[in-house]
């Protein structure tokens, strides 16, 4: 007993579901029948199939085919091939399909039969009836066989390639069925995919959260625990296969993500050869270069790959405000316009080896970069209120600030797993990741005349890295069973250093003591362990329950050149973390689920960086080192059917959050006007939502699919009153938004896209966060023989541009402030595949780290306030 207590505490990591849980489930040795690739001998046939020892009568007839995936057209491997006598209806005799999809028999007996293919997540086949005879030598060809959507609570959509399928506990959509995308970036495809939302910024909300995980090919980077925005603009589009929104996570999941887990699934090489694709696009707003190679030999496959992508936007916002000091109210006026040039890249290595049949090594690393700098404008008026209420100008000052936010990310993995027989397998995981971010500006301060009054510099470096080991086990336990454990170790280590600089009108910096030059040393280890059960009744109800501990150790120093080094006081702490997840088959494809989980969010690098963000004075962002994780207790409702070729999911959903890390808003005690944004673990927030959509073929080349989705949400939490003293306030509201996208495929290789999107305004728990929207229409031509394509895409076209509202509200503030965006944009994508290249199997890969633990971007679950600077302060 203690021995195997001692492998379940040592077993580390979480596993990476395949998308069909159970497609292999079947008796030791394989599928339904007989052990994997080999099919049956015939000595095996005859017992399997007859039950009886008598030799099978012999012959010399012979019987071949393939088996493929009706929508897909990959192989189906290790399915059960029954040769059936049409006069008893009994089978005599029988195979499995390989690792390719084939199978044979040889040595048959004259006489009538038919063949019935059958594999769990597949309809039975029957094919027509034939006769042998002596010398028969027949060849079935290519059968295909359908999806059976009722097998084990999953649906999957038909008849439109899979655009959406949703599985027991999470929706995929299908990313390369998008055109319009196509030339841009994760975060134009994370806008077309149900139940995410990106605002202008970027930022993503799932169910009008932010507070999600995002992984890429089930692994983290330190750039996304930085901002997830920055992070999706490295991600080339054309690369994407899959976005899997996962809102309910098992245990076999880090419990980070209060809304839920966003994995973001590459495309994946399984072509044998040497191949080379070429991605380019140009654009108003964006222009793009993509080249990725691959080199696959025997038991070695090789990968290359890198993609830069150059932005150029323009943005302008104007913003009034009234502010409360003292007794003393002021005015404040500001306009401002921006000019943004970012430049992000990504380039990637990788290989994988086969050190046996059975196990297999993967490594990568990864590199990105991003340089973005923005040239702003703000012209800055300060206003007094007599007792007559007439404005008195109390200060104008103008601004050219030129910012620059920088950074390098790279990702080390190496992976190992063994698998003993289907769904039994033991795989270890490592990961280094580390990311350099630096965040800088300069401003020149600039009377009416246009002469140099002052300057300001802000320098701020930071590093982030992190260490990760895991392993995980896990092995089916009869044929509708599956147990699974593991654990995981995480090291992160957080180091920022930041001074500010100031200067009169000679242009000379120096040292602002006002401002002095510090430092955060912020050290993060957490070790957790799982289990997790799945069961499925004869009855086609599916259940999967676990549970999850987490310890999280913080030691944090703050370091100022007047104070010294400043311990910081955080508790460890150690969450339980139970998940449920249960679905049903009914009648009909439908399938209805219910999920419960509790989930933490822990705070991010820029909600800990202590560093006075002053790029805006009229808008300081500082972190809090001293934040505590949030606790989410999360619970949804969903269903979903097939009717004719239209697939309907509608769902209900609940949160929870105690502890809320929250945005506060104050005065600033040392400019007039100026507002101080941070964060502090004081709110408690509910929300109630629901969401539909759906999916359907109007015609056989045309598909139709939106939705619509809705929240109301209670917040409530402290803020500085009028007196100097804390005061409990609290907001409500509701927020809608919805999706339409239409595909239709026409002749000689053409086909076109239409896309919408709206998100109404969304309560905050000072204000409200304005509505935005976006549409866009592409058409393409497919090159000859397919190997590349040319496209046309245009976005938000019709107008000038996107404009956004946003309201704050509290005793001492009180603000609106509008952004305008000239995003309209036309662009020209070209792709094309040059190589010798033929597919080959897919292979069974050793899962990668996949931490899913940190809170990213300035986001919160509603209330969470939005950034109140102009957008020409806030990266796109």
């Amino acid at each position: 007993m203690k021995k195997h207590f001692f492998f379940l505490l040592l077993t580390l990591g979480l596993f990476a579901q395949t998308p069909a849980l159970f497609a292999q489930f079947g008796p030791p040795g394989g599928g339904p029948g007989g052990p994997p690739g080999g099919g049956f001998g015939r000595d095996q046939r005859k017992k399997e199939f007859t039950g009886v020892t008598e030799d099978i009568p012999k012959g010399n007839g012979k019987i071949a085919g393939i088996l493929i995936d009706s929508i897909s057209g990959k192989p189906v491997e290790f399915a059960t091939v029954a040769l059936m006598n049409v006069k008893t209806n009994k089978p005599i005799d029988g195979t499995t399909s390989d690792a390719k999809g084939q199978f044979s028999m040889n040595k048959l007996a004259p006489g009538d039969y038919r063949l019935q293919y059958s594999f769990i997540g597949y309809k039975n086949v029957d094919s027509q009836p034939f006769t042998i005879v002596k010398g028969t030598d027949l060849n079935m060809g290519a059968v295909k066989l359908p999806a059976d959507i009722r097998t084990l609570g999953e649906v999957v959509v038909t008849g439109q390639a899979a655009l959406i399928e949703e599985k027991v506990d999470r929706l995929v959509f299908n990313a390369d069925k998008d055109m319009t995308s196509k030339g841009g970036d994760a975060s134009d495809v994370l806008k077309r995919v149900p139940m995410l939302s990106v605002d202008l910024d970027g930022n993503v909300s799932l169910r009008g959260s932010q507070n999600i995980r995002v992984l890429i090919n089930n692994k983290p980077s330190t750039i996304v625990a930085s901002s997830v925005a920055d992070a999706l603009k490295q991600i080339p589009a054309d690369m994407i296969k899959t976005v899997e929104v996962i809102t309910s996570p098992s245990a076999k999941y880090d419990a980070e993500g209060a809304a839920g887990i966003i994995n973001i699934v590459t495309k994946k090489i399984t072509l044998h050869g040497l191949t080379l694709n070429v991605d380019a696009g140009v654009g108003l707003r964006a222009s793009n270069l993509g080249l990725n190679g691959s080199f696959r030999q025997g038991k070695l496959g090789i990968s290359l790959g890198g993609f830069g992508r150059a932005m150029y936007n323009r943005a302008s916002s104007t913003l009034d405000q009234t502010t409360l000091v003292g007794a003393q109210l002021l005015r404040t006026s500001q306009q401002a316009t921006a000019f943004d040039k970012p430049v992000f890249g990504q380039y990637t290595m990788g290989f994988d080896y086969d050190l046996a049949k059975n196990q297999s090594l993967t490594a990568n690393v990864r590199y990105g970069t991003r340089n973005f700098i923005q040239q702003q404008q703000q012209l800055t008026s300060t206003y007094t209120q007599t007792s007559r209420s007439i404005d008195s100008l109390l200060s104008m000052t103008n601004r050219d600030v030129n910012r620059r936010d920088l950074s390098n990310s790279v990702d080390m993995n190496l992976d190992y797993i063994h698998t003993f027989k289907p769904q039994q397998e033991w795989s270890i995981s490592t990961q280094y990741s580390r990311t350099g971010l630096t965040n800088n500006f300069y401003a020149d301060l600039l009377n009416n005349m246009g002469t140099l009054t002052g300057r300001q510099r802000n320098l701020n470096n930071n590093t982030n890295q992190e260490m990760t080991i895991q392993t995980d086990y896990q092995t089916p336990i009869r044929k509708n069973q599956l147990l699974e454990f593991g654990g995981k170790a995480i090291m992160r280590q957080v180091d920022s250093h930041y001074q500010y600089q100031v200067g009169s009108s000679t242009g000379e910096l120096r040292f602002d003591p006002t401002n002095p030059a510090g430092s955060l040393l912020y050290s993060q280890n957490i070790g957790a362990g799982y289990m997790s059960y799945t069961y499925v009744t004869p009855s086609k109800y599916t259940f999967k329950v676990g549970t999850r501990y987490e310890h999280t150790g913080i030691t944090a120093t703050q370091s100022t050149e007047q104070r010294g080094n400043i311990p910081l006081v955080i508790p460890a702490y150690g969450n339980l973390v139970p998940s449920i997840n249960v679905s049903k088959s009914l009648k009909g494809g439908t399938t209805l689920k219910a999920a419960y989980n509790r989930r933490i969010q822990r705070p991010g690098l820029q909600q800990l960086n202590p560093n006075p963000n002053s790029a805006n004075p009229q808008m300081v962002m500082v972190g809090n080192p001293t934040l505590k994780p949030e606790l989410t207790d999360n619970a949804e409702l969903s269903l979903s059917s097939t009717i004719k070729k239209t697939y309907i999911n509608a769902a209900l959903f609940g949160r929870l959050t105690n502890n809320a890390i929250t945005q506060i808003r104050l005065p600033s005690d040392t400019l007039a006007g100026g507002i101080i944004t941070t964060y502090q673990n004081i709110g408690v927030q509910r929300t109630v939502g629901a969401n539909i959509f759906f999916n359907t073929n109007l015609t056989p080349k045309w598909s139709l699919n939106g939705g619509l989705d809705g929240y109301y949400v209670y917040m409530q939490g402290l803020t500085p009153g009028a007196d100097g003293k804390s005061m409990m306030i609290s907001n409500t509201g509701v927020s809608i938004g919805g999706r339409l996208m239409s595909q239709l495929q026409l002749d000689k290789g053409w086909s076109a896209q239409v896309f919408s999107f709206f998100r109404g305004p969304s309560p905050q728990l000072q204000g409200t966060q304005g509505s935005f929207y976006m549409y866009s229409l592409g058409v393409r031509k497919d090159l000859a023989s397919k190997r590349g394509s040319i496209g046309l895409a245009a976005e938000n076209f019709a107008g000038n541009g996107i404009t956004m509202r946003t309201t704050l509200n509290s005793p001492l503030i009180s603000q609106v402030n509008v952004t305008h965006l000239y995003n309209a944009n036309l662009k020209v994508t070209f792709t094309y595949r040059i190589g010798k290249m033929s597919f080959e199997e897919p292979r069974r890969k050793a899962r990668s780290v996949s931490n899913d633990d940190v809170k990213g971007g300035d986001g919160g679950d509603g209330g969470g306030q939005p950034q109140a600077a102009p957008a020409a302060n806030r990266p796109r």
